[in-house]
C-alpha cells in the first residue's frame, strides 16, 4: 500500500515537514560515508529554518497539554486499553518535560556557529560547497567517521525534543482516523463534507495502481483527482476507475 497525506492546517503541515526532516537527518547521520553526512547537515539546516517561528514550541506544548487532559479523562472508561493509554501518556509527559526544558531560541546554537552559517549560506548556491569554495568543510568531511557523527549529533540533539513532541502529536492524529473505501470514476472523486472537518486527509492506494492523488478541500467538500505521471509530458487525469481508501483525521 502507498499512503499519501494532505494536511489541511498550517500547523499540521509544519509538523509533517519536521517529521520528514528529522527522519532524513537521523537516517543520514547513521550512514558512514561523507556524502550522507553532508545530506545530514543540510537536513539540520532545514530544521533550523523550519523551527525559526517563535510560536513553534508554545504551539506544541499547548497541543500536548490538551491531548494529555483529554487522555487523562479516559482512564475511567472500561472500553479503553489501559496499557496502551499509559504508554501514550508516558511518551506525552516525557515530550512535554523535554519541551519545557528547552531554553533560548530554537536553533540558535547553529546560528551562533559562524562556520556552520558560512556552510549554510554556500549550500544554497548550486555547487557552492566544492572543496575550493570551503576547504575547511572539505577537511571536516574527510575527518574520521566517528568524529563527523559526533559533531552532527551535537548539532541535532538540541532540536530532538521537537521530534519527540511531533511524533506523539502525529501518532495521535493518525490514530484518530476513520477509514472509508471509495471509487474515483475515471480518476475523479468528490465527497461533500456535510459539516465534517479534518486536520489531515490520508489517501491509501494499492501498490500496483499506477497513479497518484491530488487532493483539494474546503469546508464543503473534498476533491480527489488521480493523475498519471507522463515522465516527458504534463501529468494527466487517469481515465480508469480507481479504488482507494480515504481517512479523515482530527486532533
Amino acid at each position: 500500500m502507498i499512503r499519501y497525506e494532505y494536511p489541511l492546517h498550517e500547523r499540521i503541515r509544519t509538523w509533517l515537514r519536521l517529521e520528514d526532516l528529522f527522519d532524513k537527518a537521523l537516517f543520514f547521520v547513521g550512514e558512514h560515508d561523507r556524502r550522507s553526512h553532508h545530506a545530514a547537515l543540510l537536513a539540520v539546516f532545514e530544521l533550523v529554518d523550519v523551527t525559526a517561528r517563535a510560536e513553534m514550541k508554545s504551539e506544541l506544548i499547548q497541543e500536548l497539554e490538551r491531548q494529555k487532559s483529554t487522555l487523562e479523562g479516559l482512564r475511567s472508561n472500561p472500553a479503553v486499553d489501559a496499557a496502551r493509554l499509559d504508554e501514550i501518556l508516558v511518551r506525552l509527559n516525557a515530550a512535554l518535560a523535554d519541551l519545557y526544558a528547552m531554553s533560548g531560541k530554537i536553533g540558535q546554537h547553529v546560528r551562533d556557529n559562524e562556520w556552520l552559517m558560512i556552510i549554510k549560506g554556500r549550500s544554497s548556491i548550486p555547487g557552492g560547497v566544492c572543496s575550493f569554495d570551503l576547504p575547511s568543510y572539505h577537511y571536516w568531511l574527510h575527518a574520521p567517521e566517528a568524529a563527523r557523527s559526533a559533531d552532527l549529533m551535537d548539532w541535532l540533539k538540541p532540536l530532538l525534543p521537537l521530534k519527540a513532541a511531533v511524533d506523539v502529536v502525529l501518532r495521535l492524529l493518525r490514530e484518530s482516523g476513520h477509514v472509508s473505501r471509495h471509487v474515483a470514476i475515471q480518476g475523479v472523486f468528490q465527497l461533500m463534507l456535510g459539516g465534517r472537518s479534518a486536520h489531515l486527509i490520508r489517501v491509501t492506494l494499492e501498490d500496483g495502481i499506477h497513479c497518484a492523488p491530488e487532493v483539494s478541500a474546503n469546508k464543503y467538500a473534498v476533491n480527489v483527482r488521480f493523475i498519471v505521471l507522463e515522465k516527458s509530458q504534463k501529468p494527466r487525469t487517469c481515465d480508469k476507475d480507481v479504488t482507494f481508501e480515504l481517512t479523515f483525521c482530527n486532533l
